[in-house]
């Protein structure tokens, strides 16, 4: 904004620190000024100022917020700390009162900022216009470092608001003359009492012409403070507003996914704040459409809704349509975060996290990958007997529409995950499909070294052992991912690298917005964190998980070159692990090299299809077991998915994010492995799970073999076991009240929660 102009009425800095443009507090509310214009503050000092000459409308019970409003009828809310609700008052001591009058630098109070951030809050306070539609024609921020009681704005009022200021403030000028004029023949008619006084006292007695101010408000019950101190009590709504705030309620308990979806509820001065069992159970148009809503956020683990004003009747009338099971079920309280106190509490927190991450990133995608999955396994399914012609348009048709959320999954992933993480999402889409772009998958296709040198991009830079660094960046070599030898892939399908790409950027963006300045911003802001984040995946992140990846693919040569069946158990049990994090392609180049031998064979594809069929199980047991009818409504599609052979909506959607349902489904997995490798069961093709046991039959002589009948047997093992294990001890309805989630919090601050 503009250097700050001479006319205008000031604002004055509630706090000594730096004062900043509102678009910079971590606060999404706040900073897209839903609320409305203002500033935030990053405190220094602990003393809060009145920001300017106004009555006191409103003190938070819990003191972390008071709303002013001046003469010219201009609400001012000032809010110390983001998120601070929660710590129910303990750094905040307020001495005002609803219905106090106080002048501007007037000190109104104290917050513990030591306190604040010992518990993990956000020191960063705020001050917004709440009504400045109404009354604010323009607001100049004076930004950078001031003392508490300085200028930090000024506001121009509009036509109304601006003559019911002056006429305030000249109403305000002859109570002061008068009020001085009566002191006078006071003075003069007490002097020999006044005298007396300091005589026997040394001080002033409180009297007609010295009013007591030691420990009060010196505006308050000297004639001179407007309104009559009120009371802080809530005005009753009349039966018709009662009954919309009712209505409201309601449509927000659905909109946020039912009764049944809210773990928690507390509110603030603005907003509903909601623990959710699932996040992806709201419905964010739905609840903006309700009129008493402003708007909604997902921030801090929370699913906010911004209702202003009222939101604390409305929050009444939430709490009635809320089962409580215990005092702390639906109402107040505080989020627990346990850190942890020991090396390996912290590997398994971190771990947690990072899972939160993975699959809080993946859930709004579930149901995609679920439908494409169960349409690429019945395609392959028609495909094996030979329904549809393997070369014919159809099939190709139909297989892009199989095939186009697993190619694009970067892209996907990338935005899902950058607003899990408080990153700008269409930039971190952006970068995930320079992951996926066409021209990367032909620079990773090895197939094309022996075309002619104008049409084969293919090129080996450098070697780490059995890695291939088959591209260079300004020199640097990079390891680009394939199909074991069989096509290029880039990071096609894959999740991990973009994951790294969104936690980068929210690092990456507030660290922009400091150093880019606002006019250049929109522009290069895009243009850096594209290009570094992007340059970071490839050249550093993205050849780690290469490396990890070659590491991998050793010591699964060693273990087959031992034994397979001890491989049949060491693959099934760890395989889907893999997946996750995308070192699953540490296994394909071993099945593609089997495929490509004398034999055209494959064991190891024949555990890893095994291994489909267990998370299969998983979901299926969940499904069965929970009574829970939205956990149905994921379970039968993602076992559905599973056994035609894709495992995430059932592992990113039920079982990684309930825990020990992954746990148990993987064991299944094992289980089938072994079975696989005591069987010596061969696959002839890269198909698997159920979908795929006509790769099973012996391509050589076309006749069902040992294979085929060890496949079944190794199946139904593995789906008994899965089952058993995941409704016996892997899963139960209370699990609901602790999967795993990922708190965001804008501008790149994660705090996970993993219970």
């Amino acid at each position: 904004m503009s250097d700050t102009p001479a006319s205008g009425i000031p604002i004055v800095s509630p706090l000594t620190g730096e004062v900043i443009e509102l678009p910079d507090v971590p606060d999404p509310v706040f900073s897209s000024k839903v609320m409305g214009e203002g500033f935030g503050i990053k405190p220094l000092i602990g003393e809060v100022l009145a920001p300017a000459d106004a009555d006191v409308v409103m003190v938070a019970e819990t003191g972390h917020a008071v709303a002013f409003k001046m003469d010219s009828g201009l609400e001012i809310l000032l809010h110390l700390g983001i998120n601070t609700v929660e710590l129910k008052g303990g750094p905040f001591h307020l001495t005002v009162s609803t219905g106090d009058r106080v002048r501007a630098g007037e000190t109104i109070g104290t917050m513990d900022l030591a306190g604040i951030a010992a518990a993990g809050k956000k020191t960063e306070s705020v001050l917004v216009f709440t009504n400045g539609d109404e009354c604010l024609a323009s607001l100049d921020v004076k930004t950078g470092l001031t003392d508490a009681g300085g200028e930090a704005a000024r506001v121009t009022l509009k036509g109304a608001a601006a003559k019911a200021q002056a006429r305030a403030k000249t109403a305000q000028v002859r109570a002061d003359d008068a009020a001085e004029a009566a002191t006078v023949p006071a003075a003069a008619a007490n002097g020999a009492g006044v005298a007396a006084a300091h005589t026997a006292n040394g001080s002033a007695s409180p009297g007609a012409g010295a009013p007591k101010t030691e420990g009060t408000n010196p505006m308050k019950n000297n004639g001179l403070s407007g309104p009559t101190k009120r009371k802080g009590k809530k005005k009753a709504a009349s039966a018709e507003e009662q009954a919309q705030l009712d209505a409201a309620a309601r449509n927000i308990v659905e909109g946020v996914g039912g009764a049944d979806n809210v773990r928690k509820v507390i509110h603030c001065i603005t907003r509903l704040r909601f623990y959710l069992k699932d996040e992806a159970l709201a419905n964010d148009s739905a609840v903006i459409d309700i009129d008493e809503v402003i708007d909604v956020a997902r921030a801090a683990g929370q699913y906010q809704v911004v209702i202003g004003p009222k939101v604390g009747q409305v929050y009444d009338s939430i709490t009635k349509l809320l089962p409580r099971n215990s005092e702390d079920d639906v109402l107040g309280g505080e989020e627990e975060r346990e850190r942890p106190t020991t090396p390996l509490g912290w590997v398994k927190y971190g771990f947690s996290s990072l899972i939160g991450v993975i699959t809080g990133s993946m859930i709004p995608i579930i149901g995609v990958l679920a439908a494409a999955g169960i349409l690429g396994g019945l395609l392959t399914l028609c495909t094996e007997l030979e329904l549809i012609d393997k070369n014919s348009d159809t099939k190709i048709l139909i297989g892009a529409m199989a095939s186009a959320v697993f190619h694009f999954l970067p892209i996907i992933v990338g935005f899902t995950a950058a607003r899990r993480l408080g990153a700008n999402p269409i930039i971190v889409a952006i970068i995930g499909g320079v992951l996926c772009f066409p021209s990367l998958v032909t620079l990773s296709d090895p197939t094309r070294i022996n075309l002619p040198a104008d049409q084969n991009p293919y090129h080996v830079v450098a070697r780490l052992g059995s890695i291939e660094f088959n591209a260079e960046f300004f020199g640097i070599p990079i390891a680009l991912p394939n199909h074991g030898g069989e096509g290029g892939a880039a990071y096609v399908s894959t999740i991990f690298p973009i994951i790294i790409a969104a936690w980068l950027a929210s690092k990456l963006e507030p660290w922009l917005k400091r150093w880019i300045p606002a006019v250049i911003h929109s522009m290069f802001a895009p243009l850096v964190e594209i290009f570094v984040v992007s340059s970071l995946v490839l050249v550093v992140f993205g050849p780690l998980v290469m490396i990890l990846s070659g590491f991998i693919t050793n010591g699964i040569n060693s273990i087959i070159d031992y034994n397979y069946i001890v491989a049949g158990l060491v693959i099934g049990g760890l395989y889907q692990t893999l997946v996750i994090f995308g070192l699953h392609w540490a296994v394909i180049p071993v099945i593609a090299a089997q495929l490509s031998s004398g034999s055209e064979s494959s064991r190891i594809n024949a555990i890893v299809s095994v291994t489909m069929i267990a998370q299969g199980a998983g979901a299926l047991a969940i499904w069965v077991k929970s009574k829970n009818p939205r956990i149905k409504q994921i379970a039968g599609p993602a076992t559905i998915s599973a056994m035609c052979g894709v495992t995430e909506p059932a592992m990113y959607g039920l079982n990684l994010k309930y825990g020990r349902a992954f746990i148990t489904a993987s064991i299944g997995g094992a289980a089938g492995g072994l079975v696989t490798g005591l069987l010596n069961v061969n696959m002839w093709g890269f198909t698997g799970a159920f979908i795929g046991f006509p790769s099973f039959i012996n391509k050589h002589t076309g006749e069902i073999d040992s294979s085929f009948t060890g496949f079944w047997i190794a199946s139904l093992v593995t789906l008994v076991v899965g089952f058993l294990l995941t409704y016996l001890f892997g899963f139960k309805d209370s699990d609901l009240e602790t999967e795993r989630k990922v708190k965001k919090v804008r501008l790149g601050r994660r705090e996970p929660v993993a219970k």
